[in-house]
């Protein structure tokens, strides 16, 4: 004994820290699984969370409050968080909010709220909350859809998201019965784990091109063929982070998985134009979705940010002269989201998703086609209070990006245009991206939208409702900073919203066309 304590008592002392050093860098990088930055960063990506156990001190004190940062605040990504990994989402003491300012919402509760009776889909799954509407059905296609969610992963293309993020992302929306948007980069094989999809393409027609760059409608309907889980269809016009600009594609980003996903050569950049080369004009635009729709059987929509009105009134008056259309437009915001774009654009081109989705649902409502289509909302829709918002308005569905970005341990480092994203989620550089592990964050992913469709639900049942389709403009109030008075959306907009054909939570359960995995289950049984 006396001999190892003299071993001991002559080793220098650096040398003890240098081994326990040694050993935190082989448990973060080969044992532990669950903090993406710790793995990215061994050793020193302790430091970041360190920081965050005493970030609300610092900022409280120093920096800024938890509503104080943009795009997403602490208190926001704090619920993203909780929820994400099953923790207390809740908060005590009352709100930190300001009531009074411009723009705040308001909910509207019901005396007495909506009661559950025996037997209801909801006592036996909390989280049960399909669509209201079924994609397609109303212009006759083949293969109608009703989403099993309300709430679905908005398009992000693998390209722009890590492969272990999209697979994180399809695995965890499987989980969820999400259906998953591919985004513009083509569907890639981390796309396919089981997820209802809708596959999306742009100007660049990834996935679906000829060697010129053109369409390629042969390839569309071999896609589609080849693999079922696609649901529908998504026409991308423009996106909120850069309505009408075009983008490029370095060769250097182009490796050998990406060029045969995309159908692009390697060794040279690829451009996305700024405009479709399979139509330029509304009608062209028209007549391509219906040959799309009548080709595949699928739902097709598209997928806008907004700006003039002109074209939209086109649109719908060529709906009602026809009777043809897109079966679902995504609406957006010009907020912007996980497209890198210039300030100029990020900052100032088109219309927030509040402005922008209650101009065009307002001249659709006019002209009476809000019935023959989903409308579905895009633009930080991903927490309890907008969401509801939005379907107040007459959205059918919310797409999410960032908030699922987050669920999966993005940290709102806005680096996604560098290819240094720390947490492995907006980078395609393999060591970073290693440090994402799809069984953990899946999980995340769905405990994220489970617990978004809950407290959606429990707010919808404390205004006296079934489902958020029936939500009215008159139930949600805005704030307008001018004596401390709010207004309904109906007078800040000047519509209302058209009543959703709704015959309950029963009906949804038993509807033929229900994706997801009670769809697939209700199917196998039938069969």
């Amino acid at each position: 004994m006396d001999a190892i304590l003299s071993f001991l008592s002559s080793i220098p002392w650096w040398a003890y820290i240098l081994t326990v050093l040694v050993l935190i860098f082989i448990r973060d990088v080969f044992i532990q699984r669950a903090h993406t930055i710790q793995h990215n960063y061994p050793i020193i990506g302790h430091i970041r969370y360190m920081l965050e156990k005493i970030g609300p001190e610092l900022r409280q004190y120093i920096v800024a409050n938890n509503r104080e940062e943009l795009p997403f605040n602490r208190s926001q990504r704090s619920w993203v968080y909780a929820s994400s990994k099953r923790q207390n989402n809740y908060q005590g003491f009352g709100t930190d909010q300001d009531m009074h300012s411009p723009g705040y919402n308001f909910i509207r509760p019901s005396m007495i709220p909506y009661k559950l009776e025996k037997g209801h889909p909801n006592q036996e799954d909390p989280y049960f909350l399909p669509s209201a509407k079924v994609l397609g059905k109303a212009h006759g296609r083949r293969k109608p859809y009703r989403p099993a969610s309300i709430v679905n992963i908005s398009a992000m293309s693998y390209g722009s998201l890590s492969k272990t993020a999209i697979e994180s992302l399809n695995k965890g929306a499987l989980k969820a019965d999400c259906y998953h948007n591919t985004g513009e980069g083509g569907l890639s094989p981390y796309h396919s784990h089981g997820a209802d999809v809708v596959f999306h393409f742009g100007t660049g027609y990834y996935g679906v091109r000829n060697p010129d760059g053109t369409f390629s409608m042969d390839k569309l309907v071999e896609l589609v063929e080849k693999n079922p889980f696609i649901k529908a269809i998504e026409v991308k016009l423009s996106q909120g982070a850069k309505p009408g600009k075009g983008g490029v594609l370095p060769a250097k980003k182009i490796s050998k998985e990406i060029s045969e996903i995309r159908g692009v050569p390697m060794g040279q950049d690829v451009l996305s134009p700024a405009f479709h080369s399979a139509f330029s004009t509304v009608p062209e635009m028209l007549a391509f979705i219906e040959e799309i729709a009548e080709k595949t059987g699928l739902p097709v929509g598209i997928k806008s940010a907004v700006g003039k009105m002109e074209q939209w009134e086109e649109l719908a008056d060529l709906m009602i002269e026809t009777g043809k259309g897109p079966d679902f437009i995504a609406i957006d915001g010009g907020e912007g989201g996980t497209g890198a774009a210039p300030p100029s654009f990020a900052n100032h081109v088109s219309l927030p998703f509040i402005y922008g989705f209650s101009s065009v649902y307002k001249l659709f409502s006019a002209k009476g086609l809000t019935e023959r289509v989903a409308f579905i909302g895009s633009g930080k829709l991903g927490f309890p209070s907008t969401a509801i918002t939005a379907f107040a308005m007459g959205a059918d569905l919310v797409n999410v990006a960032r908030e699922a970005m987050m669920s999966i341990g993005c940290i709102q480092a806005q680096v996604c245009h560098k290819n240094t994203c720390p947490a492995g989620v907006a980078t395609n550089n393999n060591w970073l991206a290693s440090g994402i592990d799809p069984r953990l964050k899946s999980e995340r992913y769905f405990n994220y939208a489970k617990t978004l469709r809950k407290e959606v639900l429990e707010i919808t049942h404390a205004s006296g409702y079934e489902h958020p389709c029936q939500f009215t403009m008159e139930d949600v109030d805005l704030g307008m900073g001018d004596n401390h008075k709010t207004q309904s959306l109906k007078l800040t907009f000047d519509y209302s919203k058209d009543p959703v054909p709704f015959e309950g939570m029963t009906h949804l359960k038993d509807c033929p066309h229900l994706g997801g995995t009670k769809g697939k289950k209700k199917k196998e049984i039938a069969g």
